[in-house]
């Protein structure tokens, strides 16, 4: 995988200004009823985003968060996947294009991209803001309503990130098998909730079922070991805030971390990882304690000393959700 290409700091770059000549109770308003719709029930009737203080305040609230998440499953993907490279790119439901910005700082070059959403000024201020990187300037913003109706063209990447809660189960299946038909690799990112997880273990079903395998997080393509209702696999994502950021979002932090769910599907070979850190790893004395999702469809925790060498320091420096153990010659 390249080293980062487009870093969050461009994409704070492009979002500054957005709310300049918006009032700012208008702003904390339309921040506040975003909050209330993405954390509670949405309606699937009518887009979320409604005009241009809609969109920007999403974009300034939720767009640099989003970019982590999909980069970070991204990552993991392309670690998975170290000699491919999408040539082309449809982004579901893809509001002002975090996804596409996180694509781009996956893989270097250009590629045809697609972006599409029922939100027309939501596409309207993501076609601004991608004026500010080459790769995206050529991007299309195409309408679409995106449900049961769905159809895509052929691509070799479809991402559908932090959607499919806003859509009735029908319209979910019907995304997701629109994303299969047409995709020779899916990503769906979810948030990082149990409501979150189930509904991207549902896309991973569904996935599979369809012929793909997986790439990551999962070591294996069978059945999740976690028992339903029992816990839930996600991860998390540091995100840099801005100075706009902690004022539309009222925090005084300069960074938060975005928990997420995801998987990334392929119809090509890959090489999971030989296991993932499904925890954030407990350091102790002497001993870290790491909490494994492995691939004969276990969850385990190992414990790693000062005995077993070289590991020992790279269970250290392990984090949530990487690969274990990071040289698969030691595995």
């Amino acid at each position: 995988m390249s080293e980062l290409v487009v870093p969050a700091e461009a994409l704070r770059a492009a979002l500054s200004g957005l709310l300049d000549g918006l009032p700012p109770r208008q702003a904390a308003g339309a921040v506040e009823r975003l909050i209330a719709s993405y954390r509670g029930d949405t309606p699937t009737d009518a887009p979320i985003l409604r005009d241009r203080a809609d969109v920007a305040a999403y974009a300034a609230y939720r767009m640099p968060a989003t970019f982590e998440a999909v980069r970070s499953a991204l990552a993991a993907f392309a670690d998975a996947a170290p000699g491919w490279v999408p040539g082309s790119h449809v982004d579901v439901g893809g509001g002002t294009g975090a996804a596409t910005w996180a694509v781009a700082a996956t893989w270097d070059g250009e590629r045809p991209v697609t972006v599409l959403d029922w939100a027309e000024p939501a596409l309207a201020l993501g076609r601004e803001i991608a004026a500010a990187h080459p790769a995206l300037r050529d991007a299309r913003w195409q309408r679409a309503r995106i449900g049961a109706a769905l159809r895509l063209d052929a691509a070799d990447l479809v991402t559908v990130s932090y959607v499919l809660g806003e859509l009735t189960a029908a319209d979910r299946t019907a995304v997701v098998d629109a994303a299969a038909a047409a995709a020779r690799a899916v990503v769906v990112v979810e948030p990082g909730t149990p409501d979150g997880y189930a509904r991207v273990i549902e896309a991973r079903g569904r996935l599979i079922a369809a012929g793909f395998q997986v790439a990551a997080p999962c070591p294996h393509s069978a059945a999740c070991p976690i028992a339903p209702g029992t816990d839930w696999c996600h991860f998390s994502a540091r995100v840099s805030r801005s100075s706009l950021h902690r004022q539309v979002k009222g925090g005084s932090l300069a960074y938060e971390d975005e928990k997420f769910s995801y998987v990334a599907a392929v119809r090509f070979p890959a090489t999971p990882a030989p296991a993932r850190v499904v925890r954030r790893p407990q350091i102790r004395k002497g001993q870290v304690l790491l909490d494994l999702c492995e691939p004969d469809e276990q969850l385990r925790r190992r414990t790693v000393t000062k005995r077993h060498g070289t590991l020992y320091k790279a269970a250290r420096d392990a984090d949530w959700g990487d690969a274990w153990p990071p040289d698969r010659d030691e595995v």
